[in-house]
């Protein structure tokens, strides 16, 4: 069983698909709950390919590659956390803002979450205010991430901020925004609830704001 569960560590941490996919399943028919394959393989993995990133060994390819790695893996295991009712640690509507198209930054980001066992609602690109709005009133909504390449697009998070205000729901949910051309004093600015640089430091965010 634990050979099991450090091949597929293995399998996220250098990338292999196949070998995610197949050691999910060896975990499943050798009785490992389903949970214990999330949290203590594949979350674990994907938190060392953070540290991994942050410390100059990985970089954006190698992270992509991890998670779609931990994504294929997931894909077998999410119906039977379904089924077992597993709790994710929080929810995350996602989009890159209006106007902007950019959303490698924003898939990378999604798929770190769901690695570190967040739920994500990815609303895509060229999202406006109101599409985030909708999705916070829809229900259950703990955090909205926002992404802009664009120095021209950034003032749509703003916008958004706001437009959560006016429709009474800014007190609902945590606000946290990255790009390259954000900063934390914007994000201070505009009223977000935090910045991070990258897809990495911003799962240790999204999980700080929510105390987990």
């Amino acid at each position: 069983m634990e050979a099991t569960m450090n091949e597929l560590y293995d399998g996220i941490i250098n990338g292999d698909a196949q070998e995610a996919k197949e050691q999910v399943q060896s975990a499943l028919d050798a009785g490992i709950d389903p949970s214990s394959i999330l949290n203590d393989s594949m979350v674990k993995a994907m938190a060392e390919v953070g540290r991994l990133f942050e410390e100059g060994e990985y970089y954006v390819p190698e992270m992509l590659i991890s998670a779609r790695a931990m994504q294929s893996g997931l894909a077998v295991l999410k119906p039977l956390l379904v089924q077992a009712d597993v709790k994710a640690v929080g929810k995350v509507v996602a989009g890159t803002v209006k106007g902007d198209l950019h959303d490698i930054g924003k898939n990378l980001l999604c798929m770190m979450l769901e690695g570190a066992g967040f739920e994500i609602q990815d609303l895509g690109t060229d999202v406006s205010p109101q599409k985030f709005v909708d999705a916070v009133r829809a229900g259950d909504v703990d955090i909205i991430a926002l992404s802009a390449l664009l120095t021209t697009t950034m003032p749509n998070m703003k916008a958004t901020i706001q437009a959560l205000q006016e429709s009474g729901l800014r007190e609902r949910v945590k606000v946290i925004i990255g790009g390259a051309p954000v900063t934390p004093d914007y994000a201070n600015q505009i009223g977000a609830d935090g910045y991070a640089p990258d897809a990495s430091r911003a799962v240790a965010l999204a999980k700080s704001l929510l105390g987990a």
